[in-house]
């Protein structure tokens, strides 16, 4: 096969001198695979297969779990820490968790490669996750539908609750918190990056990935709600 980009999710130590992988593919989407003396001291594939890195691979294999043959460095990394390294996480486990074996995905590879561009950047790291959360969702078939539950046009002056069993929204009784429609209305022409939307659009990413996601919490958002903590009490 030829060389195929793709970005490491995550890996684990796997006998004496292996790693299982999950990696995203840009043709193939998400794949498993044991490489092969990674963890043997000096070795130099070791180094090049680390999350964030642009690589370039092949692997052989029919069956769910590949072996891969050829790992290739592109580049340097995304140079993330901090919150930025926890959004990195975030979006690798995500992918882990929800994306079936071999689908294609070529987009959200895209969608991918411009967060971890953004990520560094504090100005520019929410609107990119987001958009990288709802190409997820989109890839998944789960992507909010901007219409009510009877598939009519949100009232401009409406507030609204999602129903992510329907992929569509419901108005909400006057004492609950909901969502503004006219803010709906800016998520649903595309516009993820203006600071006045963030919270709308963090708390409805975060709604709509819930029933995907199950009642095991991300071991991501464990790390960014310790973050928060040390921040307020002023600690590292």
């Amino acid at each position: 096969m030829e060389l195929q980009p793709a970005y490491l999710l995550h890996r684990q130590a796997w006998r004496e001198t292996s790693a299982l992988a999950d990696i995203l593919t840009l043709h193939d989407g998400r794949i498993r695979a044991v490489a092969r003396g990674v963890m043997r001291p000096g070795s130099r594939t070791r180094h090049r297969l680390q999350p964030f890195t642009p690589l370039h691979l092949t692997w052989q294999g029919e069956g769910d779990l590949k072996t891969l043959r050829i790992i290739e460095s592109q580049g340097p990394g995304a140079m993330l820490a901090g919150e930025g390294l926890i959004c990195g996480l975030y979006a690798n486990e995500l992918m882990s968790r929800l994306l079936p074996l071999s689908m294609p995905v070529d987009t959200l590879f895209a969608f991918y490669a411009a967060l971890l561009e953004a990520l560094p950047f504090p100005d520019r790291r929410s609107g990119a996750l987001r958009r990288f959360e709802i190409t997820l969702l989109e890839a998944l078939d789960s992507e909010p539908v901007f219409l009510d539950e009877q598939d009519r046009p949100l009232d401009r002056e409406g507030r609204y609750l999602y129903n992510p069993a329907l992929k569509r929204f419901r108005p909400a009784p006057p004492e609950e918190p909901a969502f503004e429609a006219r803010a709906l209305g800016w998520l649903a022409r595309g516009d993820w990056d203006s600071s006045g939307l963030a919270g709308t659009a963090r708390v409805l990413m975060r709604q709509a990935l819930a029933p995907l996601l199950g009642s095991r919490e991300l071991r991501s958002r464990e790390l960014m709600n310790e973050l928060m903590r040390r921040r307020r009490n002023g600690t590292r």
